[in-house]
């Protein structure tokens, strides 16, 4: 047995109605044609839906049915809705895993927009290192990644966003502050160097003997931050990384490089993305260039 969608909303509407004609008006149809419609109804089913011609009562079995019917009507309808609205990005989920600087510096007037246009999109922003970043979107644990590749990955899709140049992050009061110039390596030698997950992806072969001498590793920016503060030594950031309204901490630039992190927006190669991913990837091309000038007015 056949049984249609539209068998189903005949019956509702014409049930609902009590005529033919007033139920072929709001159905858009002709009379004949839900006449038509409902006789082949009935044939499916074996039985009557109503007990005379005026379609003004149920019979038992049209009852069932017709109870039967609004419930499925009322899901599918919904469905249909949520549908419709899935296509055009009203509706959906979309999980991102990002870096802290990016997220703390440069995704909350991303985030503002984009909620503001789409207030029944649900979004969920998890901030880790890019080695979490990686593997979250790997593992099918988010949707979108915006983290640094230092190599290509033919599991990803990337899309860069922007190059973010380091600099050396010291105390405020810290001697390299009054040199006048550029840090240059020679000036690291006898600093108490702290490597973090971002400075370990540089290649320089020069600070690489100088990071290989350290005894300190700090993958969280903040705590890394809080130890420079102290005065526990130095450490090698990008720009962006480093919240520039901190009077105790001073970032000095590098003359040796240029030492620069890719920033990308990646997402799982050979997946069609969802189309809230597609217009966050679309927002984030678009307003990042014009918010990191808030942070970086000479364009590092």
């Amino acid at each position: 047995m056949a049984i249609k969608i539209a068998h189903l909303r005949t019956l509702s509407v014409v049930s609902s109605c009590g005529n033919i004609k007033d139920a072929a008006a709001r159905l858009g149809r002709t009379p004949s044609a839900v006449s038509m419609a409902l006789k082949q109804f009935e044939d499916e089913l074996g039985g009557s839906l109503f007990e005379a011609d005026r379609k003004t009562s149920l019979t038992p079995l049209g009852r069932f049915i017709l109870n039967q019917a609004n419930d499925a009507l009322a899901n599918y309808d919904r469905s249909v809705a949520a549908i419709q609205a899935y296509s055009k990005n009203e509706i959906g989920r979309l999980v991102v895993a990002c870096v802290p600087s990016v997220a703390a510096r440069l995704l909350p007037e991303i985030i503002r927009s984009f909620v503001a246009e789409l207030p029944r999109v649900e979004l969920e922003i998890q901030d880790m290192d890019s080695a979490a970043v990686l593997r979250s979107l790997r593992q099918g644990q988010v949707d979108l990644g915006i983290a640094s590749l230092d190599k290509s990955d033919p599991f990803f899709e990337v899309e860069e966003l922007f190059s973010d140049h380091f600099g050396v992050v010291v105390p405020a009061g810290h001697s390299l502050v009054g040199l006048g110039r550029a840090v240059r390596w020679e000036d690291l030698r006898g600093e108490r160097l702290i490597a973090n997950g971002l400075s370990m992806t540089l290649r320089d072969s020069t600070y690489r003997a100088l990071e290989a001498d350290s005894q300190l590793t700090v993958r969280n920016v903040w705590s890394l931050l809080a130890l420079v503060k102290c005065g526990l030594g130095v450490t090698l950031l990008p720009h962006l990384s480093v919240p520039l309204e901190d009077p105790a901490l001073k970032v000095l630039e590098l003359g040796e490089g240029p030492l620069r992190r890719q920033v990308t927006v990646l997402r799982r190669a050979g997946e069609t993305p969802s189309p809230v991913a597609l217009l966050f990837t679309k927002k984030l091309a678009q307003e990042i260039p014009i918010l990191r000038q808030c942070y970086h007015p000479n364009g590092h």
